[in-house]
């Protein structure tokens, strides 16, 4: 591989990483507080220092499947991509929603979407590239799991 093949592929996956970086530091801003802690949570919450480091993996498995799918030449390509933004999306707006304005059930509905397009994404993309639909399955685990708590959350409080 010639190294202007290779620096183009190391600038496209920058690209991804820059992308779910920003979504992530979005989520950042809305960090629980307060209001969180005063919050009735079911049992089965788990400790607050569990989020950082499973949010890391997932977001690194994000990026990944976005730049596999991106130098994809299926013809699910597109469609891929616009769940793989739509997913980015709703992923960076669920913390503004639940902690920003502290509004668990407007938190619930974008959650429930972003579940739905997370789960599409994995079907679509695995016509584009399977590794990248596989890489997506820890997150739909992930998030149909916070969107029980989310649920928990909002029926408790």
């Amino acid at each position: 591989m010639s190294l202007v093949v290779f620096g183009r592929l190391w600038s496209s996956l920058v690209v991804f990483v820059v992308l779910v970086f920003l979504a992530a530091l979005i989520g950042t801003q809305f960090g629980p507080g307060p209001w969180y802690t005063a919050l009735q949570k079911p049992a089965w919450t788990p400790p607050n220092w569990l989020f950082g480091p499973v949010w890391t993996a997932l977001y690194i498995g994000i990026a990944v499947a976005g730049w596999l799918v991106w130098r994809s030449k299926s013809p699910a390509k597109l469609q891929s991509m616009w769940l793989w933004g739509t997913q980015l999306i709703l992923n960076g707006l669920w913390s503004f929603l639940f902690f920003g304005l502290q509004r668990p059930g407007l938190a619930l509905i974008d959650i429930i979407l972003l579940l739905i397009a997370i789960v599409i994404f994995i079907a679509q993309a695995r016509h584009a590239n399977v590794v990248a639909a596989w890489l997506f399955v820890p997150y739909a685990l992930w998030v149909a799991f916070a969107t029980a708590l989310n649920f928990a959350i909002w029926q408790l409080n």
